[in-house]
């Protein structure tokens, strides 16, 4: 099953990116992910961030009709969470596929497009992106944090 949006054309996929205090990001994320080929709906799930970053979601929502959405939480709930609730409007929305990604560029939004075929070719049914397969060394992280990342 596929997404309806306001253009009248089906998306078949939504990227999720939780977002707390992104003013700095939020417009030129959800450009990037909207600019690539495959036609990927955002979901924006903010934990009521005070700096501004719902009103720059909100006015992306409105120049793309049906392809911006926004969950706006009453506080900081947590990164965790704010996945659950976004997986939760994925699944209700009926996509069949679901991406996640932070709002600060640490994940490449072109990658989006090679996930998307990994699991699009059939072949798949989850595909799994690391940023550190090209050897980025982090350091004092705990091993929990590298793996949630």
């Amino acid at each position: 099953m596929s997404q309806n949006n306001a253009e009248g054309t089906r998306r078949d996929s939504v990227v999720i990116i939780p977002m707390y205090n992104e003013k700095e990001n939020a417009a030129a994320i959800i450009e990037a992910v909207l600019a690539l080929p495959h036609g990927f709906d955002i979901l924006v799930v903010d934990d009521n961030s005070p700096d501004g970053t719902a009103t720059i979601v909100r006015s992306k929502m409105e120049e793309h009709p049906g392809r911006v959405h926004i969950i706006e939480r009453a506080g900081k709930l947590g990164l965790g969470t704010a996945y659950i609730t976004g997986f939760r409007y994925a699944l209700d929305a009926g996509y069949d596929y679901i991406f996640e990604m932070d709002a600060d560029f640490s994940h490449d939004p072109k990658d989006l497009e090679r996930l998307y075929q990994a699991c699009a070719s059939g072949e798949m049914d989850v595909a799994v992106g690391s940023r550190y397969l090209t050897g980025v060394n982090v350091v004092n992280w705990p091993m929990g944090r590298v793996l949630m990342s």
